[in-house]
């Protein structure tokens, strides 16, 4: 009954997996899960790891991408993901939740929710969706500090802190570049790139950064929603679908909703609904079952009812 209620793969262990990922020369893929449900699909179908975003944590508390979801409420929400799968859960800490004090807090929180990975980003805090328009970016020595405290503060050497630019959009690429230099030089394992535009200027960042690099590929955004081969050719090691599995959800639940608004019943939708069977499948009713039964297997001699 391994790995049953929980995951039987330990946070060290994930985290060690996450970083010989970032070594390998593969590309690996994180789409992003909004709840543990859905975290558990991801790891059913063969993905390499499970993404968290703070977009899609913010909305499903009905809340704009704007800063206002606290480091409680992600940790609460990524240890819950991280915790039934086998995967490692890389994780957005948004700006680090404040000066680098907190950033450095950030991480011992973070780290201790087992996830296997953040990012931090160097937009000015509150920060915004890093594909809008009018975003602003920290100078480049602020961001080396906030990542400095974050790297000081990591307990696991493993747990991987990734340095978010949201500078392409702002300065231009080569100013970008340089920022990746600067917050690889400060400790960051893997740099995010934000709002690329085309495959050639993914292209032209692998070319000038030596670090391990993540794409997003987040749909409605600036940049063109490459495919895995694509992106794996150019060389980059982790690619996110940051909140394509919230986006199918909420078009489902939206026509759904709309059609018994509209009809008064839910009959004409039931086709396209996950069948109880196939939900029971996927958290493991029978294994459930099969664990209770091993373990309440007795009977109490000579008790009179």
């Amino acid at each position: 009954m391994s790995g049953l209620i929980g995951a039987a793969t330990s946070a060290a262990q994930k985290r060690l997996s996450f970083r010989s990922a970032l070594e390998s020369g593969r590309l690996h893929r994180f789409p992003g899960a909004f709840s543990p449900l859905v975290a558990k699909l991801i790891a059913e179908i063969g993905f390499d790891g499970v993404y968290v975003s703070g977009a899609v944590l913010s909305a499903d508390l009905g809340l704009p991408d704007i800063g206002l979801t606290t480091l409680t409420e992600v940790a609460g929400r990524g240890a819950q993901i991280a915790g039934v799968t086998e995967l490692p859960t890389l994780i957005d800490a948004d700006t680090g939740f404040g000066e680098p004090m907190s950033a450095a807090r950030t991480v011992t929180v973070l780290e201790d929710s087992g996830v296997a990975g953040l990012h931090l980003e160097d937009q000015v805090n509150p920060k915004r969706c890093g594909h809008l328009d009018g975003k602003a970016v920290v100078p480049t020595s602020e961001m080396v500090k906030r990542l400095r405290a974050a790297v000081s503060a990591r307990r696991d050497p493993n747990f991987v802190i990734c340095a978010r630019t949201d500078a392409a959009g702002i300065e231009g690429i080569p100013a970008a570049i340089e920022r990746a230099r600067a917050y690889a030089d400060a400790g960051a394992d893997l740099i995010f790139t934000e709002a690329l535009s085309t495959p050639a200027e993914f292209a032209q960042f692998r070319a000038a950064v030596n670090t391990p690099l993540l794409a997003n590929m987040t749909e409605f955004g600036k940049s063109e929603l490459l495919t895995a081969t694509q992106l794996s050719d150019i060389g980059y090691n982790v690619v996110i679908y940051p909140v394509t599995t919230l986006r199918l959800a909420m078009f489902a639940v939206e026509a759904g909703l709309r059609e018994i608004d509209s009809t008064g019943s839910q009959s004409g939708l039931v086709n396209q609904m996950q069948h109880r069977s196939r939900l029971y499948e996927l958290l493991r009713y029978h294994d459930y079952n099969q664990f209770d039964s091993d373990i309440y297997n007795f009977a109490l001699q000579g008790v009179t009812p």
